[in-house]
């Protein structure tokens, strides 16, 4: 992608009363680096009077000691598969992130492309978060906590891959995950249960640094937070390092990451301290944190660390030339990592082969073929349990697939035969090898766990996390996240309908599909059969590492296998599975409810109104069909369509002209008590549908007025699209 670029050029003059001295010792060079960041970093803000200066300069410190000292890539090419990793979980401060990767000479990142921070641009490359399709930057961070779950995935996923193609002599996979967070990240759940599971397993390739710097958005942590957040992570099982104040001190910073990269065994916590907007008179207050300075403090701050009050981003030559050994560095370790690896193919083909079909991001040839035949499929069975049918066909034979519940094995089916778990094997439960994940009850973390995985190189990995479909309701934010950078990840949600009866309302996700179909980038499928079940891996498994990722909605109640559903058409995301031409009626309905949308229409039928049934496993996808497509499943224009759900209706009147569902929470009862008691009975839906045919003749509902077959008539806004 071309940077948007504007025209102002790097300015190299040397900070006022600080000429360059040949022999400075390293820490008068540091120093002046550091200010230079500093500096930078409220230039950039000011220039358009919006973002966050504060961590930038405070921690400058901290991002000169990984990346000039510590880290292991190559400025020329961000992509190099054996580097180490760095994960900027505190995401607000991108600031930081930019301007190093334009000191250690990453092509990309210019002066101008940061100039473009916070800027009145379309897209901008420096935005007020890391995003992940810029050079440099490995996932999207914004949601607070969210990186910190990443990096676990990180590790996690080049400790997998470590255990599985490393050869004695042969480390191809050691790269370490640098992962800086701060106050807030440490507050949220999200980071927490990432936390505990990272040190569950011992992952000694990652290492967290915590910037204490007592100040978030609302003021001093104080009135909020007392705890000991290095005890509490000692317990949690991580190695934990304290430094103390390193504001200005890059070389206590050097020594302890340095320290924590020979830990083994367990993941480190660096625990450093630092000034907020060091350099300015308000250091140390949240008025730094995510405000610019102010043009008369940010001149003050320039004449107090040596700098003319008139110049604005300026970076002193010797500021370049103290990272000048950055590339050089990067790219010998990057060639000498590729003699390795070309060794490694001569000595070990077989994984050799492996592992460059998976960084290709290709699952195992031919894999479609091992699904089961319709033919073989059992006539009557729930979904998960067709679905657990794919897990047990698929994952045994190709390594990218990981598989796990949050804690509901028995209920998501997703364990296979011969399968080994991925644990410390410390334990003797499993070892690194393993791709059975058992994530416990920690939905939120699995889901942006999972998002790590896959960005760790996207199409190397298949993780399919699993849980209810009200409990993604936890995991929410992370799913948003995969949709947003494109990640490939499989949920499997079952228990997704009233069919879960007497556990609830609580269980009963009567509003959670709505949510996840109108998530940008997310598919959401809900299979009506397990013919459907197939074709909706096919769909979700498909596609490499430029697609997105899916949720699929899974029964717990057995569903009948349909004469007319067909694995190759859920790609479509609607189709007709009964009836045919000459229909005055279509009804469009999804997964437990398109054989009752069957019973439906065959009784309408022989009271002589002709109806169809269409099947819509993917609103997505039908809506990426040609409009010709879409118009003749669904011919809203000289046909009465009715859409039936055990749902909320939001949505549906994109599609219908009317519909039967759910218009609050249910209650705890058997399944089918629920459906009668509610108004989706075979007997009622005949009647109502009828009587609306019957009503509706010749003159349709108008678009825009969607009628709620169980709960009267509401005005819709939407207008139908079809």
């Amino acid at each position: 992608m071309s940077p948007i670029a504007t025209t102002t050029t790097t300015q190299t003059a040397t900070p006022k009363d600080k000429p360059t001295k040949a022999g400075c010792t390293p820490d008068e060079r540091e120093e002046t680096v550091l200010n230079t960041m500093r500096l930078l970093a409220a230039d950039l803000c000011q220039q358009h009077n919006s973002g966050h200066p504060g961590t930038a300069m405070g921690a400058a410190s901290i991002a000169v000691a990984l990346y000039r000292h510590q880290m292991r890539y190559n400025p020329a090419n961000t992509e190099w598969f054996a580097r180490d990793r760095f994960v900027l979980s505190a995401g607000h401060a991108s600031l930081l992130q930019y301007i190093i990767l334009h000191l250690t000479g990453h092509a990309f990142w210019t002066l101008d492309v940061l100039k473009n921070y916070h800027g009145p641009v379309l897209h901008g490359p420096a935005a007020g978060h890391p995003e992940i399709e810029f050079p440099g930057i490995e996932v999207t961070t914004g949601p607070l906590g969210q990186g910190i779950a990443n990096a676990v995935g990180l590790a996690m996923a080049g400790k997998q891959l470590g255990s599985l193609y490393n050869r004695e002599g042969f480390p191809i996979i050691d790269g370490k995950v640098w992962c800086f967070t701060g106050d807030g990240c440490i507050q949220e759940g999200v980071g927490m249960e990432a936390i505990s599971l990272a040190g569950h397993w011992g992952l000694d390739n990652l290492i967290m640094i915590y910037d204490q710097n007592n100040v978030t958005v609302d003021g001093t942590i104080d009135a909020c937070l007392t705890d000991d957040t290095p005890a509490k992570l000692a317990a949690q099982g991580w190695h934990v390092i304290s430094v103390g104040e390193v504001t200005n001190d890059v070389g206590r910073v050097v020594a302890a990451l340095e320290k924590a990269r020979g830990v083994q065994g367990k993941p480190v916590l660096v625990h450093v301290q630092t000034s907020i907007g060091a350099g300015s008179s308000k250091a140390n207050t949240h008025l730094v944190h995510g405000s610019p300075l102010g043009v008369d403090n940010l001149a003050e701050t320039k004449r107090a660390l040596g700098f003319d009050s008139a110049d604005k981003f300026v970076v002193p030559a010797q500021v370049y030339e103290y990272f000048s050994d950055v590339g050089p560095r990067g790219a010998a370790a990057e060639s000498k990592w590729n003699d390795l690896f070309e060794r490694y193919r001569q000595s070990y083909p077989v994984e050799y082969a492996e592992l460059s079909r998976r960084l290709a991001g290709e699952l195992r040839e031919g894999w479609e073929a091992d699904l089961p035949l319709k033919t073989e499929l059992p006539s009557d069975i729930a979904t998960r349990t067709a679905s657990s049918l794919v897990i047990q066909a698929l994952a045994p034979k190709d390594a990218s697939w990981l598989t796990g519940p949050g804690d509901l094995a028995s209920s998501c089916l997703v364990n296979y035969p011969g399968q080994v778990e991925f644990q410390n094997p410390i334990t003797n439960l499993g070892d690194y090898t393993g791709r059975a994940v058992r994530w416990g009850v920690r939905e939120h973390a699995m889901a942006a766990i999972a998002n790590g995985i896959v960005a760790y190189h996207p199409g190397a990995f298949l993780p399919v996390i699993s849980t209810f479909l009200m409990f993604f309701l936890y995991s929410s934010p992370a799913n948003r996240m995969a949709a947003l950078q494109r990640l490939r990840v499989v949920g499997l949600a079952t228990h997704d309908s009233i069919g879960v009866g007497p556990l609830g309302p609580t269980h009963q996700p009567v509003a959670v599909a709505a949510l996840f179909r109108a998530i940008p980038g997310m598919t959401f499928l809900r299979p009506a059969d397990a013919e459907e079940v197939m074709g909706a891996y096919l769909v979700a498994c498909g596609t490499s590492h430029a697609q997105r990722p899916s949720i699929i909605s899974l029964s717990r109640n057995n569903l009948p296998l349909l004469q007319g559903t067909d694995r190759n058409k859920v790609k479509l995301g609607a189709y007709v599975v009964h009836g045919g031409d000459g229909a005055v009626v279509t009804l469009v309905s999804t997964g437990s409810e398109v054989s009752l949308a069957i019973q439906v229409a065959d009784r309408l039928t022989g009271e002589g109104i002709s109806t169809r049934v269409v099947s819509m496993p993917s609103q997505v996808h039908f809506d990426a069909q040609p409009e010709a497509y879409r118009r003749a499943t669904l011919p809203t224009r000289d046909t009465l369509v009715v859409s039936i759900e055990a749902y909320v209706s939001t949505g549906w009147a994109k599609y219908a002209h009317a519909g039967a569902h759910l218009v609050g929470f249910a209650h705890a009862a058997p399944a089918d008590l629920l459906y009668e008691y509610y108004g989706l009975g075979v007997d009622n839906l005949t009647r109502k549908i009828g009587d609306l045919y019957r009503q509706a003749k010749g003159s349709l509902p108008a678009a825009g007025e969607y009628v709620e077959l169980l709960d009267g008539h509401v005005p819709n806004q939407y207008a139908l699209a079809v």
